[in-house]
Parts: structure tokens; sequence; C-alpha cells
């Protein structure tokens, strides 16, 4: 009998795991601080890597190889009396079907990270009540993180995440913490609303259609994936004649530069001078990447 009861809560245990949706990777980088004592920085690190990949973030079951892999830098620039101000660099990625590849999907620094910590103080997200700005800016960026990798699987596929990500919003301004006024430019606000803005419709459907219809078709059909692909470009060209200098096109290209020059300098031929001008349009800052796409 013991042995059974052992075997359910092992099975009941495993569910638990694959139950959630985040492989993610919390570094805390306190070099830039001259504390002697630095064992606060480090169960800072070790509670959010917990906070994140225990918690159980949506109604969706996720299995072991379905979670969401991700990467959080959290650098410390300042420190005294339990506050913490720095950056915080996200990053995401997700598996291109039929290889083991995995493709960039977020990459995305936010510079106005300041917070309060308590070492060993419980870390708590609770949907309906902002309990601090340490994890009102975790929990943003993992609805971040799960609603734009929803939207490479399905159209429009992250809505409810990001409707939670605009509820964290909403309940963070009354705080007086920064980062989230709407008044800031690509501030926590601005990146959501845009998201869910019909203003910036072709982002998502570039989304869906650059990872579903183009990348995740590279192994089997590399002409179609790169055609879909490069016609992913001129949705972004027609969404920046309504929006110039779009804040959303520049997190795009600082997750896909190099991998777009990647895809096209290798394989089947297209006509590069005809995607390269197109990229040179949308995107030049990265216009020292554009050229190195040779074929």
């Amino acid at each position: 009998m013991r042995s059974i009861l052992s075997l359910f809560v092992l099975v009941v245990f495993s569910l638990g795991i694959r139950a959630q949706e985040l492989n993610c990777t919390v570094t805390v980088n306190s070099d830039q601080v001259s504390q002697t004592n630095q064992q606060i920085f480090k169960t800072l690190e070790r509670s959010l890597n917990d906070f994140i990949n225990k918690n159980k973030w949506t109604n969706r079951t996720y299995k072991e190889n379905e979670r969401v892999n991700a990467q959080m830098f959290i650098t410390i620039t300042e420190f005294e009396n339990n506050r913490f101000k720095g950056t915080l660099q996200v990053q995401s990625s997700r598996p291109v079907y039929n290889t083991s590849y995995q493709t960039p999907i977020f990459n995305y620094k936010d510079n106005d990270f300041d917070f309060e910590y308590i070492e060993f103080q419980p870390l708590v997200f609770n949907r309906n009540v902002y309990e601090s700005n340490l994890v009102s800016v975790i929990s943003f960026y993992v609805y971040m993180i799960l609603g734009l990798d929803a939207d490479t699987f399905s159209l429009e596929g992250g809505n409810e995440s990001f409707r939670t990500a605009q509820a964290i919003v909403a309940q963070a301004q009354g705080s007086n913490a920064s980062g989230w006024e709407q008044s800031t430019d690509r501030s926590r606000f601005e990146l959501v609303d845009n998201l869910m803005s019909n203003t910036y419709r072709e982002y998502r459907v570039a989304m869906y259609n650059y990872h579903r219809k183009g990348m995740d078709v590279l192994a089997d059909n590399n002409s179609t994936g790169k055609q879909v692909i490069s016609g992913t470009m001129r949705l972004f060209e027609t969404m920046i004649k309504r929006r110039p200098n779009a804040f959303l096109i520049q997190t795009f290209f600082d997750a896909k530069s190099e991998e777009i020059q990647n895809i096209f300098s290798d394989g089947p031929k297209t006509d590069i001078v005809a995607l390269k001008e197109t990229l040179n349009r949308i995107a030049p800052l990265y216009s020292g990447t554009w050229n190195d796409i040779k074929y």
C-alpha cells in the first residue's frame, strides 16, 4: 500500500512539473555593486528562478517538451537598504519544426527596473492586486513571453496573455514605480498596448506568418519558407507607412536581424536585392547586417 501511495505522489508531482509553462533561467549580476555580502543577490536569483518556473501562469497544461525556453538577465547597478536599481534583459525562443534549431522570439532590454526586496521574502503573483514592483515587472514579462510564443503558433494566439499583461500594467500604474507610465516612450505600457492595438495589426500577422508558415517549413521546403519570410517584411513596410518608427519594429529586429541575414545567405537563391531594399527601408539601424546578406 505504501509503495502504491508513493507511486501516486510521484505521478502527481510529475504532472505538476509538466504543467508549468516556462523553462526560464534567471541570472542576477551584481558586479557593479560594491557589496561585501553577495548572498542577497544569490538568494534573489534562486527566488526568481523558482517564482517563474514553479508558478502556474495559465490554464493550459504544458508537456515538458512544450515549455517555453527563456532567459532573464538582471544587472544590478545600485543597491542600498533593500532597494535595487538596474536593467533587465529578457530573451525567449521556440523550436523550429523538424529541426534542432531554436528561433529567437523576444530580445528586449528594460532599462527602467527598480524594486525593493528583503532577503527570503516570498514572491507571490496575484492577478488582482499589486504586490510589489519586482513581482509585477517579472510577471509582466512572463506574460509577454507566453503571448509572443503563442502568436507564433496561431494567429493572435497570445491575446489572453497580453490581456493579463495589460491588467498588470493598470495595477502597477498606481504604484508610482517607473517604467509603467503611458506618457513615457518605450514603456511597458506602450509595449503591450501596441501589441493589442489594431494600428499595429500587421505585426502579429507577421509573427505568425514568419514562424508558422516560414520558419516551420524551411526544413521541408526551403524556397517556400524563404518566400513567406520575405513577404513578411513587406507586411512591416505596410505598418511603417502608417506608423513610422514603430516601436514594435525594433523589438522584432532586435531578435531577428542575425537570423534573417543567415537565412538569406544560404540555401536556394531568392531575390535578395529587393529584400535588402525592403529591409533597409523598414529597419535602417541594421543596414550593416543587411549588407552582409550575400549569395
